[in-house]
Formats: C-alpha cells, sequence, structure tokens
C-alpha cells in the first residue's frame, strides 16, 4: 500500500493564472444548501469552466496509477464495498479537497463524518468519460446517512474547492476535480524566476529582477530582433511551485517553461522565420527545431536534444509589447492556454493601448507592485471571456 501514513504536502502552486487562491480564509457567510439535481457551476462537468475533459482510464498496471494517491484521513468514512482499498485512491487534488471537507462536516455537524461511497473505479461501473476512471470524482453522502443533510453537504463541497458539484439524487453527492497536471483553466504559461533575458545595452537579466518598463529581446512581427518594453506581468510569483518542460538545444541553450506556454517550433527545422509555428510547449518532441539568437542579433534554427520535466520556485510571465521574447535565448510567446499567438496579441490589443498613455503606465506599475503575487486582472477578464467564446479543444488539453 502506498502512503499509508498522511504526511504533510508541499502546498499545491497557484499557478500562472486564474484559479482559486489556496491558503486564503473565506468570508464567513451563510451557506444556503443545493437543491435535489442542481449542479456548480452550471456548466457539463467536462467543460473546462468544471472540471474539464476526461483523459482515460487508469488502471493499476498503468503508468498512470502513480498519479494517485492513497487518503487514510480517519476523520471520512469509506464504503469500500469492493474491499480492495479502491476508494481510497485518487488525484492530489481530489484528496485535498475531500480532506477539506471533511472538516467541514465536523464543524457542520459534531459528531457527524463525511463518507464516501465510490472514488475511483477499476471495474467498469460507470459510463464511458466518467472522471471516477481516473480517480477524480467521488460519490458522497454523510456517516449517518440522513438525506436531509445533502443539500448542504453539496453546498460545503463547493466551498470545500471541487470544481464540479452535482446534487445528484436523494442518495449521494457527486464531485471531481481537474486534472493536476493540467489545470490549465488556473494557469497561465509561466518561465521560472532564474531564466535570463537579453535588456536593452546586452546585459543579462533574471525574470526574477525583471521590472515592467525594462527592454529585453524580443522578435518583431516583421521578423526582426527588437529590444521591447516589458508592459506588465501576466504572474509574477516568488513563492509558487510549479513544473516546468526543460528544453535542451544542439547550441547548449536550455529553456524551461510551463507545458501551456507558447513556444516557436518547426518540426523540419527550416531557416525562415515565418516557418515557425507557436505551439504548446507539451507538444515538443525531440528532433523539432526552436529559434535562437546569436551574439549579433541574428536568428537562426537550433535542434532540441532532451526534453525533461523539472519543479522549482518562483513564477514569472513578462508581457513585452511584440508578444515575443528571447528566454535564454530561445524565441517564446508571451502567451499561453490558448493554441493561437495571433489571438492572445489582438486580444491583448487595449492593453498595449493602455500603456501608450504615459499616466496609464504609472498608475498601472504601481498597481503592479502592490500586487505581485496575483494574476493580473485583464489577463483574469480575457480568460473569462474565452470559456465562454471559445471552443474547449482550444484551450491546453
Amino acid at each position: 500500500m502506498r502512503d499509508s501514513l498522511e504526511r504533510p504536502e508541499k502546498p499545491q502552486s497557484q499557478g500562472c493564472g486564474p484559479g482559486p487562491r489556496y491558503g486564503t480564509r473565506p468570508r464567513p457567510r451563510k451557506l444556503t444548501a443545493m437543491r435535489l439535481k442542481q449542479f456548480f457551476p452550471n456548466l457539463s462537468e467536462n467543460n473546462l469552466g468544471a472540471s474539464g475533459r476526461a483523459e482515460g482510464k487508469i488502471a493499476r498496471n498503468s503508468e498512470r496509477f502513480n498519479e494517485l494517491v492513497s487518503n487514510y484521513n480517519p476523520d471520512i468514512v469509506f464504503k469500500d464495498e469492493e474491499n480492495t482499498g479502491a476508494d481510497r485512491f485518487m488525484t492530489k487534488r481530489c484528496k485535498e479537497c475531500l480532506n477539506r471537507l471533511a472538516i467541514a462536516v465536523m464543524n457542520q455537524w459534531p459528531g457527524i463524518r463525511l463518507r464516501v461511497t465510490e472514488a475511483w473505479d477499476e471495474d467498469g461501473n460507470h459510463p464511458p468519460g466518467s472522471l471516477h476512471y481516473e480517480g477524480r470524482a467521488v460519490d458522497i453522502t454523510t456517516s449517518d446517512r440522513r438525506p436531509e443533510k445533502y443539500g448542504l453537504l453539496a453546498q460545503l463541497a463547493v466551498e470545500a474547492g471541487f470544481d464540479w458539484v452535482h446534487y445528484e439524487s436523494k442518495h449521494r453527492v457527486h464531485c471531481s476535480v481537474k486534472a493536476d497536471h493540467s489545470l490549465a483553466v488556473e494557469k497561465g504559461g509561466c518561465f521560472p524566476g532564474w531564466a535570463r533575458v537579453t535588456v536593452a545595452g546586452g546585459m543579462q537579466k533574471s525574470l526574477s529582477s525583471l521590472t515592467p518598463g525594462d527592454r529585453v529581446m524580443a522578435l518583431s512581427g516583421t521578423g526582426q530582433v527588437v529590444y521591447s518594453q516589458v508592459l506588465l506581468f501576466l504572474h509574477r510569483d516568488q513563492q509558487s511551485w510549479s513544473a516546468f518542460l526543460s528544453l535542451e538545444t544542439e547550441h547548449g541553450h536550455r529553456l524551461a517553461l510551463t507545458p501551456n506556454h507558447l513556444v516557436f517550433l518547426d518540426p523540419h527545422c527550416r531557416q525562415e522565420n515565418s516557418k515557425y509555428q507557436p505551439q504548446f510547449a507539451s507538444r515538443v518532441r525531440q528532433g523539432d527545431c526552436v529559434l535562437i539568437h546569436t551574439a549579433e542579433q541574428q536568428v537562426h534554427a537550433s535542434q532540441i536534444i532532451s526534453v525533461s520535466l523539472t519543479e522549482s520556485v518562483g513564477v514569472y510571465a513578462p508581457l513585452t509589447d511584440a508578444g515575443t521574447l528571447f528566454v535564454d535565448g530561445v524565441l517564446a510567446s508571451s502567451y499561453a492556454l490558448v493554441e493561437d499567438h495571433r489571438l492572445a496579441h489582438w486580444a491583448f490589443g487595449p492593453l498595449r493601448l493602455l500603456f501608450s498613455f504615459k499616466q496609464m503606465e504609472s498608475r498601472e506599475k504601481h498597481s503592479l507592485q502592490q500586487e505581485t503575487s496575483e494574476v493580473h486582472w485583464y489577463a483574469r477578464l480575457l480568460y473569462s471571456f474565452g470559456c465562454v467564446l471559445l471552443d474547449s479543444e482550444s484551450f491546453h488539453p
């Protein structure tokens, strides 16, 4: 058995974009019980604004089984009718939400515990595409099995952070969460704080020391190497841990970025800049080519010789006026989440216009200094509109 004892885990990163603010204390307010058959949010479960698309079954003998963790919280009753311990397996995010809910249940009804009737399903008892097959869904009741409590139980599950909650029947409440690795709707794309850019004058500067107003090496829309102004940080957080893909090129460059960030790629390694298309970093394969800059400020192709995964503290997402920047010598987009660099650059047009007015620029800089660990409000707004207007296939899987 894995993880038979509860042990402290690293706090989950807030990521690089819109999402729940882990660790914040919710404002006290009176809870209203959900109605039978009601679900929250008012979207289908597999919508990106809820728990997202199913990614396929996880079996005990599959590599993905290692993504699941065991939950031995003594404050939770696990039905485990299969007598295999399957109901204790779930994703880390699901476990965190369930443990928070267990505390809320005990606070709401002293002497009563949370009861899990179904979690990970390895026997095929649910319809195709069910998130139970991935350890991302749980069916719950209270330990006393009193149906009159289930409406409030459902609302407590919402408060505990589950991404989709359905007061499904008089016998249970269904809850589910987003996939741990993607959380794409909560994150933007970022680089680690130790990544470096070239600023005007030719000096190197780490992203952690970069400030709005600095001019960094980028590629213009006409394919020229320029120094483009950093307008703001779409996200900047010195404390958050995040997983990064590390791309090493044949010329010794190493670019680290989150899987849902856009990087310019060409599988054919052609020399024309226009042939390089912005794609999610998660699509990178060994043998693809990226664009790098030389000391003479020329751009040429460099083949990727290895792709690996690393973790680091500090996440930074600078937005430049050009919409691009060279990070550790490799060309990347300022944008993430949606695999359309031009659309993203167009969407941020009003913000660039705002910064053309000096008084607005100084006001925005002051705001950023006061809110350096938050996602920029404009990025949050665009993401909200994107969830409504764009097809789910446009987002990072």
